[in-house]
């Protein structure tokens, strides 16, 4: 049965609440309230110390960093590990400038979600709800949990696939695993947001430390790589198709709607100079993560390019087919990293998409159900994908396709709301800025387009 609800995330109430300003209520950071756990009081504490000037150097960012990690685990998840061995085996170096490109909208898509939740005390679904119509928000819900099916195709196909190749276990038992795993995590949000961002961070960090070793060990052509990195090509409707999968798994929708809320009253001002300053901590932690994320991403592409799209290996586009290419090519132990790299982003994603959908249809529909049925519900698709024996690697580039498709459908309202002067308030967006990002969204929604017409009518 469902229930109303008022909070995304019941156990992320770290900060009392106080006397309302400017017409919504206030929490105020810092006063180590009753019922906070000890490490979220200290957050809280330290954040007021950066606020009111009284922190120097790398403490006064510390407290605000984490969401921006969350977010930015979904962007190396398990279908980024498909499109880009995809793109790199089939296109060598090519689609390098896509990853770069869809990066780079990452960090200001991202940046405006967080603001959102930083000016409003709100949460993007929770807005769409509040300025659109019954039957739009409805509607806006129901793709958007179409969106979160897709997305723990990706993860828990991953992590599935991560466990067969490390240590043989069947694809379905593997499957069930995965979505077991992600329980884990989140229970740690009952022992208070820090744990659970630093879990996330870790295994983050796997992927990235992992791809490091990865990326020594291809030894690329620094001229090739270079090259291609801002320099835009296409070769065929293939390689658009890979492009629209690079962006779905780099731009991701469900993250754009849980951005807001990780940020919505995590660390909250008291009043608009504060409010600009948290947003200004809060651009640092984005920027810093979603580098992390470009990084990883260029990392995939670019060991698929020097391995695979040369010699005897051209052949090999899949993640099977990158771990056994890495056995002959480099080593054992460069295959088993790569599994454990696969293993630790299935995971960590799989428990940030289970959050999103948690504040999908809490905001849209102010309803919430057991987060055990959520994880049902979500994890079904993929034990369908593979109970039906569906290519792991072929459902993981279309389930970022979808994504891609999905991404309108969030960015769109982000934008609406973000210009509204009665619901921003003095964090408003400016013209130029709503005029940019209406630009690039409306690249992606135009790729998308021609992708349809490639396809389907070519």
């Amino acid at each position: 049965m469902t229930e109303p609800v008022e909070a995304p995330f019941e156990t992320e109430a770290t900060e009392a609440p106080a006397p309302a300003v400017d017409g919504r209520p206030e929490l105020e950071a810092g006063n180590g309230v009753e019922g906070a756990l000890p490490g979220e009081a200290a957050v809280a504490r330290a954040a007021r110390r950066s606020l009111e000037g009284r922190a120097r150097g790398p403490a006064r960012i510390w407290p605000f960093l984490g969401p921006a990690f969350i977010a930015a685990v979904a962007y190396i998840d398990p279908g980024n590990f498909a499109t880009n061995i995809s793109a790199g085996a089939q296109f060598g170096y090519l689609l390098l400038w896509v990853v770069v490109a869809a990066n780079l909208i990452a960090m200001l898509i991202q940046t405006q979600s967080a603001k959102l939740g930083i000016a409003t005390g709100k949460n993007l679904p929770e807005l769409c709800r509040e300025n659109f119509s019954r039957r739009t928000s409805i509607g806006l819900w129901l793709q958007a949990e179409g969106v979160a099916m897709a997305t723990d195709i990706a993860e828990v196909v991953g992590a599935a696939l991560g466990l067969n190749l490390l240590f043989g276990i069947p694809l379905f038992p593997a499957a069930l695993i995965a979505g077991a795993g992600a329980f884990a995590i989140l229970a740690l949000q009952q022992r208070g947001f820090r744990r659970l961002e630093a879990a996330i961070a870790a295994m983050a960090g796997v992927v990235l430390v992992s791809f490091g070793f990865e990326i020594f060990w291809a030894k690329p052509h620094a001229g090739d790589v270079a090259s291609h990195l801002f320099v835009p090509g296409f070769s065929g409707t293939e390689s658009i198709l890979l492009t629209t999968g690079i962006i779905g798994a780099t731009v991701m929708p469900h993250v754009v709607y849980l951005h807001s809320a990780l940020t919505q009253r995590r660390i909250v001002g008291r009043n608009d100079d504060e409010r600009r300053r948290i947003l200004r901590f809060e651009k640092v932690d984005v920027v810093i993560a979603m580098l992390i994320a470009g990084a990883v991403n260029l990392s995939m592409m670019i060991m698929a390019a020097a391995l695979f799209n040369v010699g005897d290996l051209t052949g090999i586009d899949s993640i099977e087919g990158a771990f056994e290419g890495l056995k002959l090519t480099v080593s054992d132990h460069a295959a088993t990293v790569f599994g454990v790299a696969l293993l630790a982003s299935g995971f960590a994603s799989s428990s940030v998409g289970t959050m999103s959908g948690q504040v999908v249809m809490q905001g849209f529909i102010q309803r919430r159900i057991p987060v055990f049925l959520r994880r049902a519900i979500t994890l079904a698709p993929a034990l369908i994908v593979l109970g039906l024996g569906v290519n792991p690697t072929d459902a993981l580039v279309m389930s970022q396709v979808v994504l891609s498709f999905g991404i309108p459908f969030a960015l769109i309202p982000l934008l609406l709301i973000a210009r509204k002067r009665d619901v921003m308030g003095a964090m408003t967006n400016p013209a130029w800025l709503t005029a940019i990002a209406a630009v690039l969204g409306g690249l992606i929604i135009a790729l998308n387009v021609f992708l349809l017409q490639q396809v389907f009518f070519a």
